[in-house]
């Protein structure tokens, strides 16, 4: 089973627990051969693959993570099959199924015409699936998940609820007959039944944590569950040894004292914590689920004349669609008949409905108003926007910011040492501490072994990011990468572009300037040049045309002069449109129409020279209203403590008007689209970090240029695709609502690695035994012995405890990010 080259493909792991783990997968899967790149989102517990040239198969990544100690979750689907007649159809199909990359098996049954397909997600998906049975000529209808990644997640976490529950009720039930005081009941068979109790837990519940240990051991190193194993196997085998052997000399003059109520209770409290852990982690990655939920199962089309519900995966491009009121609507398209307003609150954040006509798009997951209408499907399945939405999330969310290294080199050191202060902690109690010396050194090693687990670590990047960026896709912010995400909140410089940026992008013709000239002739030949050119300004003046009946020709030898306007031939004249700096370049006679340009620039307007045969004849002034929003925004961005910088190809003096009504004071005019990228590489070399705010295709070069690259979602695809941050609406405080998000963000992560790291340089020191000197001539205090012990020796099964509040508390930390408002 292979999968093609120069792609990336998307694995959800199971078992990892830790930062170390995260370490483990992207080793284990970097050493298969065609591997480029491996990223690992200990979070959202996927990996993401990209792939090198050639042939790389699938089942090679998976034996690869599966050899590191980890797995590969699968999803199943039941696909409702039509057409087959007999036991060969049955085995066309299987087969048919069987050869889509990532399935791992299938099982049909004729009776019931029903096929039971297990799949890896993010290799195959439930179109592949139903594309298969169709190629092999039969039909798959009625798709039901049996296994999604909510009810996957829902099932791990039930079959780690009984094991936990199991092994806590283990532990009380051992700590109860330890203080039950049952006369003439002999301390071997007393600890013997412990064992038959506390048995059970440590193979049985505790089978994960030997599994993920074995499975680092083979990779030659070592994680959290290494650290776990290794310490509840000292408690149990220690105790097991008290049990046979506890009448020795090795045991002490004291009756020794068995410690299957340790072994059992930090199994349970650490369950307890990955249980908790899975439940915050489950609700940070909510969002995602919640925008694929926006998507109808079923969509009303017109199929043989008549109107039928059709699962919405059977929908092709170019099939009609009926939307009635209220309806969520089922995929992209362009409205053909009826009117509605529709809610596209999930897209752009912005909660007013907007408006649809017949020729207007409408988007997969919005949902419809009071009207009703039908359109015709344009973007299916992972074309919609929906989908690429969430792909750019997931993208994100798998991505790994710089300040993750931290942790990540951190981590790669940790457990190791860890161990090794266990070991030297053991011998050095062993030799100087109290007697029974091998109790306590026993005692002392497993906490430290347990409250150094680096689960905290581990979550404190990935479960921020996961969070903020969905957070961010709520309100319309969509973030390609956790890298951009951290890089956002170092913006110093705020670069916008002014045309459909600062403005509404829809400028208008308001006065036409002319001596001696047909108004109606000159605004006729301009319109005529002008409905060849894709720029704002040529579709206000063709609009004008249209609007006072003007009559529009065809124009000859049209040719557009980026910054400066177009030139072309209309009946015979030469035509020149543009600003001053085209006229003074083609040596066109200017006659004196400067004056009245600068007298319109000082409103606000743009002047356009109309220059026919060699001499300017008349100016057409044109005004694009600022955005109501935009100087709000720039007052944000601004209280932020950022620079704002206005970049237009517009005059200065227009560009002043504008610039003054934002608020903006540092504007740089009359710059051509890779003038913008000199202006911000000049910004760049004063060691400023900045940003690029655009919406057309001459803003690309700049937003490329920019350290980041902000493009309002309205604007040309090919800006969106040059972003790092794309803004579904257009509303500029979206701008200053991403550094927000950002600078939230980074916020919370330092608090995460703060508390990780600190947790570990406190608490690691007291279970080892520093308290030990304080309290072995005086003893612990009466109210502190059930924490310290008679000798200041930390309790393990705190220790356990502590340990499970502290990814706890990380992962609660990065859920407050859900709570942020832009």
């Amino acid at each position: 089973m292979t999968t093609t080259a120069d792609e990336r493909i998307t694995l959800p792991i199971t078992g990892m627990t830790c930062a170390s783990c995260v370490s483990h997968v992207i080793r284990a899967l970097s050493e298969v051969p065609g591997v480029d790149e491996a990223t690992v989102n200990l979070a959202t517990e996927r990996a993401s693959v990209k792939l090198k040239a050639g042939e790389v198969p699938v089942d090679e990544l998976v034996h690869a993570i599966e050899d590191a100690g980890y797995g590969v979750a699968t999803e199943r689907l039941t696909l409702a099959i039509g057409g087959m007649t007999c036991a060969a159809c049955v085995g066309h199909v299987e087969h048919a199924l069987a050869a889509v990359e990532g399935v791992s098996g299938s099982a049909v049954n004729l009776a019931t015409e029903r096929a039971v397909v297990e799949y890896t997600p993010g290799v195959a998906s439930p179109t592949d699936l139903r594309h298969a049975v169709e190629d092999a000529g039969y039909s798959a209808a009625g798709i039901r998940a049996d296994d999604t990644d909510g009810a996957s997640t829902s099932r791990e976490l039930s079959a780690l609820r009984v094991k936990l529950l199991f092994s806590l009720a283990a532990a009380s039930a051992i700590m109860v007959m330890m203080l039950a005081d049952v006369p003439d009941w002999p301390p071997f068979w007393r600890h013997l039944l412990f064992l038959v109790v506390a048995t059970p837990v440590q193979l049985w519940a505790g089978q994960r944590f030997y599994k993920g240990a074995w499975g680092a051991l083979k990779q030659r190193t070592s994680n959290m569950e290494t650290l776990i194993a290794m310490s509840t196997s000292v408690a149990y085998l220690y105790s097991v040894a008290v049990t046979f052997l506890g009448h020795t000399p090795l045991f002490g003059s004291q009756q020794a004292v068995t410690y299957f109520d340790t072994s059992t209770a930090i199994i349970g409290l650490v369950l307890l914590g990955r249980f908790l852990e899975g439940r915050a982690k489950r609700r940070a990655s909510d969002a995602i689920s919640a925008l694929t939920a926006l998507q109808p199962k079923t969509a009303r089309t017109l199929r043989d004349g008549q109107d039928v519900d059709v699962p919405v995966e059977d929908l092709a491009a170019e099939d009609m669609v009926a939307v009635r009121p209220g309806e969520g609507i089922p995929v992209d398209g362009e409205v053909t008949d009826g009117s509605s307003t529709v809610d596209e609150s999930m897209l752009t954040g912005e909660s007013v409905p907007v408006g649809k006509t017949p020729g207007q798009l409408v988007y997969g997951g919005t949902v419809n108003g009071n009207g009703s209408f039908t359109f015709r499907a344009t973007g299916v399945g992972r074309d919609t926007v929906l989908a690429r939405i969430v792909r750019l999330v997931e993208d994100a969310q798998g991505s790994k910011a710089p300040i993750q290294r931290v942790a990540d080199l951190v981590s790669s050191y940790f457990v190791p040492s860890v161990i090794a202060i266990a070991a030297l902690v053991f011998v050095t109690w062993l030799l100087m501490g109290p007697d029974p010396s091998v109790r306590y050194a026993s005692l002392a090693t497993v906490a430290v072994l347990i409250i150094a687990c680096p689960c905290a670590m581990g979550l404190a990047t990935p479960t921020a990011i996961v969070v903020g960026t969905a957070r961010g896709a709520e309100h319309g912010i969509l973030i390609r990468s956790a890298a951009v995400l951290e890089l956002v909140h170092r913006i110093q410089v705020v670069a916008i572009d002014k045309t459909g940026t600062l403005t509404l992008g829809k400028p208008a013709v308001t006065d036409i300037v002319t001596r001696g000239f047909d108004e109606g002739q000159l605004l006729a030949l301009s319109a005529s040049v002008e409905r060849l050119s894709e720029h704002p300004l040529a579709a206000a003046i063709v609009e004008a045309a249209q609007d006072r009946g003007a009559t529009v020709t065809d124009a000859q030898g049209f040719e557009a002069i980026p910054g400066l306007g177009v030139e072309a031939s209309v009946g015979g004249k030469r035509l020149l449109l543009g600003n001053l700096a085209l006229m003074e370049r083609k040596g066109q006679a200017v006659n004196g129409f400067e004056s009245g340009a600068v007298e319109l620039s000082r409103h606000g307007k743009t002047p356009v020279f109309v220059a026919v045969d060699g001499e300017v004849v008349g100016l057409i002034a044109i005004a694009d209203p600022l955005k109501p929003e935009s100087a709000q925004a720039v007052d944000l961005l601004r209280g932020q403590g950022l620079e704002v910088v206005m970049l237009t190809g517009d005059n200065r003096m227009t560009a002043e008007a504008v610039g003054a009504a934002a608020g903006i004071h540092r504007i740089q005019a009359e710059t051509l689209p890779g003038d913008k990228a000199e202006a911000l590489r000049a910004i760049q070399a004063k060691g400023k970090t900045v940003a690029m705010v655009g919406d057309g295709i001459n803003d690309a070069p700049a937003l490329a240029l920019a350290d980041v690259g902000v493009a309002i979602g309205s604007g040309a695809d090919i800006a969106v695709e040059a972003s790092d941050v794309t803004l579904m609406s257009d509303d500029l405080r979206g701008v200053a609502a991403a550094v927000a998000l950002s600078r939230a963000t980074m916020r919370t992560i330092r608090q995460n690695l703060f508390w990780a790291f600190a947790y570990n340089v406190v608490l690691i020191p007291i279970a080892a035994g520093a308290l030990y000197p304080v309290f072995h001539d005086a003893g612990v205090p009466e109210v502190l012995r059930p924490a310290l012990g008679e000798f200041g020796f930390l309790n393990p099964i705190l220790a356990a405890g502590a340990m499970a509040v502290s990814s706890i508390t990380v992962v609660a930390n990065s859920l407050r990010l859900r709570r942020f408002r832009p």
